[in-house]
């Protein structure tokens, strides 16, 4: 695919056929037949305010093509809003609306034959999703962040959308007004941009930066400041040069990449969601990438920003201090970035850090000195046993106490779940297992906030565990486990876990352990059956058909035929 890819550029201008007639409608005209076509993928939408800004930032981009030489072409894609949806059915999309985005760009590139595409978008699923199919098309892309929400102020506090939901554990557990859980609803997101904190999105976004994907400093930019709309601008310019000297994806997007993007990731504390995201575009790309890779690269790079959720800060301050070019300096200073890897502008990553200062500024305190981390190491921890022998993934940063073995208290769902906390059944000591919503048993995987607050905000967070084959938000702290591989649907020793088993949770260990007999785990699993499929239409049921394991990184096109 990809030496047709290179022959676009040359041969859309030469092309004599009554195709031009219908590009004529759109606005081409003789002279416009021999310049590169360049996909806008457009991520706009009022659905949520993560993508409430993006297109302002479509138009500055075809205004960028145009002046670079190129034709732009926009059409949209969709998101869905992870924050709106979270603790309702709706949410099993959010997962599967990576996929769609995916599906989607690389649908109307090549259906287009376009050379190149600028993608653009907020929500945390429109990185991936864009990155997937920038993989599969292996055409000049890069990536657009639709930019960082400022915080909300209440009270003397910064405050993300991550403190709503922790509000209302703390309304529930007598610790707050009616009148200030209010406030704290209507203070928390004052604008266009994505979740504030080092969730997801801001998670995916510094990713792609390090990986090379988008520009400099771009990452953690403010939806709403002027610097946003220029650096689309000047995207447009670079992925126009890209496409001129064929600077494709492969090249990009290797081995090196992906661990310069990981080392990142834990520097910065980020989404426990990174895990699944990377492994899935890893896969498309073709590079051989386990979840095991994270573990390895986690013990060699420590934290050294202190960002939400865990952490003091948003996204503005960290670009306000330097930004990810100013971490990946240090991390290359040290022996944990690989310099030569290749970016979208055709410099290689110790070239684009060049005049980065060797360490932060003295007058700020986000980010870390080298010799005064937040953490030794890194955060975003794999865990095995036998209740997860495909792998685990836990948010260590924040947590007072690593280990904790206790009860099982089993609940079929997330909605099941955080009733039970909600009316106060959940007592100091228990371990929390919510199961069968995993990319097939869901189907769509959904992250566990609404619970995962509530557990903060009754002040249970250092003393309970949680443990699901769903997934967390990245704003989601505390000693809890997800992405627990085999799930329940499939079998999992997730699904044979009984209400009062033991369970141990131990991040120092990296072990997830049913504490039951061998004999009695296989007699329950000689025992267990499938449950039917919760749905067997529509994109759901799709999804749930064709779906991989979490470990896998939950991808719907691997070994089709």
């Amino acid at each position: 695919m990809s030496d047709n890819n290179r022959s676009r550029v040359v041969t859309q201008g030469i092309q004599r056929s009554p195709n031009r007639a219908m590009l004529r409608a759109v606005g081409f005209t003789d002279e416009d037949f021999t310049k590169p076509i360049v996909g806008v993928a457009n991520g706009y939408s009022t659905i949520t305010p993560c993508n409430m800004g993006i297109n302002n930032l479509a138009l500055r981009a075809q205004e960028g093509i145009k002046k670079a030489g190129g034709m732009p072409q926009m059409f949209g894609t969709i998101t869905i809003s992870d924050g709106i949806s979270m603790g309702t059915e709706g949410m099993k999309y959010s997962l599967v609306s990576r996929e769609v985005i995916a599906d989607s760009i690389e649908t109307a590139c090549n259906g287009q034959s376009m050379d190149g595409v600028l993608a653009i978008g907020g929500c945390d699923k429109n990185m991936p999703g864009a990155m997937i199919a920038m993989a599969r098309m292996n055409i000049p892309a890069i990536f657009v962040y639709g930019g960082t929400i400022k915080p909300g102020h209440y009270d003397g506090k910064d405050l993300t959308v991550v403190s709503a939901f922790e509000a209302v554990g703390q309304y529930s557990a007598g610790k707050i007004s009616d009148d200030y859980l209010t406030a704290i609803e209507r203070n928390a997101c004052p604008g266009a941009g994505s979740c504030g904190g080092m969730f997801t999105a801001n998670t995916m976004s510094s990713a792609f930066e390090a990986m090379g994907m988008s520009l400099p400093y771009s990452s953690t930019m403010a939806a709403e400041d002027d610097e946003k709309s220029d650096s689309t601008e000047k995207s447009a310019f670079v992925l126009v040069e890209a496409i001129r000297k064929q600077i494709l994806p492969s090249q990009i997007l290797t081995r090196k990449a992906f661990e310069n993007g990981i080392s990142v990731i834990m520097a910065i504390g980020g989404s426990t969601n990174a895990v699944l995201h990377l492994l899935a575009i890893a896969h498309t790309m073709g590079v051989k990438l386990t979840i095991d890779d994270f573990e390895d690269i986690r013990k060699r790079v420590p934290v050294i920003c202190d960002l939400k959720p865990s952490g003091r800060y948003v996204a503005t301050n960290l670009h306000q201090a330097g930004g990810i070019p100013q971490v990946m300096k240090m991390l290359l200073l040290h022996g944990l970035l690989h310099g030569d890897a290749l970016t979208i502008s055709g410099q290689t990553v110790a070239e684009v850090l060049k005049d980065v200062p060797d360490t932060p500024s003295e007058n700020q305190d986000v980010i870390r000195n080298w010799n005064n981390p937040v953490y030794s190491e890194g955060h975003l921890a794999i865990l095995k046993g036998n209740l997860a022998t495909e792998g685990a993934v836990a948010k260590i940063s924040g947590v007072k106490k690593p280990k904790i073995t206790g009860p099982a208290r089993v609940f079929e769902s997330e909605e099941e779940c955080l009733e039970a906390i909600l009316a106060k059944k959940i007592n100091p000591g228990d371990v929390i297992v919510v199961r069968y919503e995993g990319p097939k048993g869901g189907p769509g995987m959904r992250e566990m906030l609404a619970p995962t607050s509530a557990i903060i905000g009754a002040g249970l967070g250092d003393s309970v565990g949680l443990i699901t084959d769903g997934r967390f938000s990245g704003g989601t702290y505390g000693l809890v486990v997800g992405h627990v591989a085999p799930e329940a649907a499939v079998g999992g020793t997730i699904a044979l876990v009984e209400e009062g088993d033991r369970i141990t949770i131990d991040a120092s260990e990296r072990l997830l352990q049913l504490d039951i007999s061998s004999e009695e785990l296989n007699r329950r699993r000689a025992n267990w059956q499938p449950r039917p499929p919760r749905y067997t239409k529509g994109i759901l049921g799709k999804y749930a058909f064709l779906v991989s394991s979490s470990s896998l990184g939950a991808v719907t096109d691997r070994d089709l035929f």
